[in-house]
């Protein structure tokens, strides 16, 4: 596999971990400072990146763009649909 590919892939396994940091709060709304709390399972799952809540924004943001949760306000208040 190229390293396209293999960025691809490790893109991928963000968004599925964050999506179950998300589904592991078990409920429909949530906040940011919520997944922020729950950083230390990402850091552990992806050691090398350095900017987890950078990246925990990231995914949320894919995550919205997929239609999986949606963004409720400017707060940092979310749905997952």
């Amino acid at each position: 596999m190229n390293s396209a590919g293999n960025e691809g892939s490790a893109e991928q396994g963000w968004t599925d971990d964050v999506l179950k940091v998300v589904r592991s709060l078990g409920k429909k709304r949530f906040s940011l400072d919520e997944v922020y709390q729950q950083a230390i399972h990402l850091q552990r799952i992806h050691p090398d990146n350095q900017h987890i809540e950078a990246k925990i924004r990231q995914q949320l943001q894919l995550l919205r763009d997929r239609g999986i949760l949606k963004f409720l306000d400017d707060n940092g208040n979310y749905e997952l649909l």
